[in-house]
């Protein structure tokens, strides 16, 4: 089975994805605690410039407005119903835009963690959670998304239940998780461990990678641990690390230190190369021209990847077979935008 991101990645050695959603949608006047995807219907002309934003910025491939769009997350706001629906609306105005740009572009449907805690631990079951992925996989597949886009994932068990709504979809996907306590997710999972349950798939992603978590450094490390694989690798970290000032999230990330991580993600190994939190089309410029502008090079040492992007938020990321520790530069958070 051929698909658009495939096919595109046949042409290229790189690509470059999209900055933040919600960093962008509070800026345009979300209120906290509001669902997002409720603008798909409400707002479209901002959903359609929150889009347009980072494919004028050089993007190859942007994640539609749907991270909160499945139905358990929806409960949140008695619109468990519209999942579907909001969906579909949201992949909607991206085939819009992905279609006027002028050249290739890949709407890529974001379908965000459904908030719950997989059993055994929890009450989500496998079959109930690849019901709520199906739903919302189906949505963004009338909509026109290309390819859906699972990210922020914690939990093995909820990445499995995703690739398996794909399946039932009958659509190519992706899946980041976010390794943002101490070098793994928060459920424990290590870098080198998603690469054995990528591997063990029956309806594998076209790539798989990170997203979020703390800052840029600990991004690239991360993609330095997911060692041999025959999938592409994406990278999307946030926009260097979160400082809460003035009753607001601030990242201390500029568009010059995001270039340079970016060129640092595809000489790590990624080939999808974007940015999470507080990354916006400023970033995304300077992004775009460093990797069209710069050879790739070597692989970066962490001591390399210290000095130039920071440290790092722990001693190890588990990879190593040591227990993580943090030191005083690290902070636990699970977000996306």
């Amino acid at each position: 089975m051929t698909d658009a991101l495939t096919d595109l990645l046949k042409t290229r050695d790189w690509l470059l994805t999209d900055g933040a959603t919600g960093t962008t949608l509070f800026n345009m006047g979300l209120e906290s605690g509001d669902s997002p995807e409720f603008w798909n219907d409400t707002r479209v002309d901002d959903i359609r410039a929150l889009y347009r934003g980072p494919v004028e910025a050089g993007s190859d491939l942007f994640l539609t407005n749907t991270f909160g769009g499945n139905a358990a997350r929806l409960k949140l706001h008695g619109a468990q119903a519209r999942a579907r629906e909001l969906s579909r609306k949201g992949a909607e105005i991206g085939r819009e835009v992905a279609d006027a740009a002028g050249r290739p572009v890949i709407v890529a449907g974001s379908m965000g963690p459904t908030g719950e805690i997989m059993a055994p631990m929890g009450p989500l079951t496998h079959d109930l959670a690849v019901e709520i992925f199906h739903e919302q996989a189906e949505g963004l597949k009338e909509g026109g998304a290309d390819v859906l886009w699972v990210e922020t994932i914690s939990a093995p068990e909820e990445l499995r239940a995703a690739g398996e709504a794909a399946r039932l979809a009958g659509m190519p996907w992706c899946v980041t998780m976010s390794f943002d306590t101490a070098g793994r997710t928060m459920m424990g999972t290590t870098s080198a461990e998603m690469t054995r349950i990528v591997g063990k798939l029956a309806h594998k992603p076209v790539a798989y990678g990170a997203n979020c978590g703390v800052g840029a450094s600990d991004l690239i490390r991360t993609v330095l641990g997911f060692g041999e694989t025959d999938r592409p690798l994406i990278a999307k970290g946030n926009a260097g690390i979160p400082k809460f000032h003035d009753g607001h999230i601030h990242y201390n990330g500029t568009p010059e230190l995001m270039a340079e991580y970016a060129v640092m993600a595809r000489n790590a190994g990624a080939t999808i190369i974007g940015g999470c939190c507080g990354t916006t089309p400023d970033h995304l410029r300077k992004m775009r021209a460093a990797l069209d502008e710069t050879p790739k090079g070597p692989a970066p040492t962490l001591d390399h990847v210290a000095e130039r992007l920071g440290g790092f938020s722990s001693g190890s990321d588990g990879t190593d077979g040591n227990a993580p520790t943090r030191d005083r530069t690290g902070s636990r958070r699970r977000a996306r935008g």
